[in-house]
């Protein structure tokens, strides 16, 4: 599909970007593999973060049920702001400098500035998709106060008009979330730029590679859910392992 995004150019100066086929993806996790292995151990302290991370955060979800349904898809909503630090341990290696937990850290102090408004940006997003679940739930349930046990159970039965209307509204506010972040944190943990051009230029790579680009988030679903039916224990491997590939993935579609 050919989409040149010229209304891009006209007002934004954006960095030439690359087109590549579809199944380019499985060759991003091809070489993340790689990039693991290269250097486990701080690849893997971060896949051990975020599973012990998303453990609280559920303990303390479980308890409220529609903030339960809410920190699954806010997960997939800041994740690529948390795997910043893995783009750096990839960067490290590339440049030949020694990498470490530690160092990928401080590089990530260089567009500190935009990284954090990028967060703010991520944030707002997950926070008003909070208020729209609750609203989802208040509308569903009636303000009844239901247990967690009868919650999973009425998802898929009498409530099945809530589950599939979280489902629409996740699975659009996802759809935006990635073609603006698919490749932009990745961007501004390697250069100066701004928050802006980042996602322009992200949204710009995602709509010219849209066949490759929707292999890549099926992928990144499917690992998702992967880790999500592992207890999380999967993300200690998964994590690492897609931060690398999305390194990799703009340093193929990006110039």
């Amino acid at each position: 599909m050919d989409l040149h995004m010229d209304s891009l150019d006209q007002h934004f100066t954006l960095p030439v970007t690359r087109k590549v086929n579809a199944g380019r993806p499985f060759t991003w996790l091809k070489r993340a593999w790689q990039d693991l292995l290269s250097h486990p151990a701080p690849s893997l302290a971060y896949g051990v973060l975020t599973a012990v991370t998303g453990w609280i955060v559920l303990a303390i979800a479980s308890h409220f049920t529609y903030l339960f349904t809410f920190s699954i898809t806010g997960y997939l909503l800041l994740a690529p702001l948390c795997a910043a630090g893995i783009y750096e341990l990839t960067s490290e290696r590339e440049e030949g400098r020694p990498t470490s937990f530690a160092q990928s850290i401080r590089d990530l102090m260089k567009n500190i500035g935009q990284l954090a408004f990028f967060g703010v940006i991520l944030g707002m997003i997950a926070i008003g998709w909070e208020r729209v679940s609750a609203i989802l739930f208040a509308l569903f349930y009636g303000g009844d106060a239901v247990t967690m046990d009868g919650f999973l159970q009425a998802l898929v039965g009498e409530y099945a008009g809530f589950t599939i209307a979280w489902l629409i509204g996740g699975f659009l506010l996802s759809c935006v979330v990635f073609a603006l972040t698919a490749i932009s944190i990745p961007m501004l943990a390697d250069r100066e730029v701004d928050v802006v051009t980042a996602m322009m230029t992200s949204l710009r790579a995602v709509l010219e590679n849209l066949p490759a680009m929707l292999l890549w988030a099926a992928i990144i679903v499917a690992l998702t859910v992967i880790g999500f039916a592992t207890f999380l224990i999967g993300f200690v491997v998964l994590f690492p392992l897609l931060g690398h590939a999305t390194w990799i993935a703009y340093k193929d579609l990006v110039e």
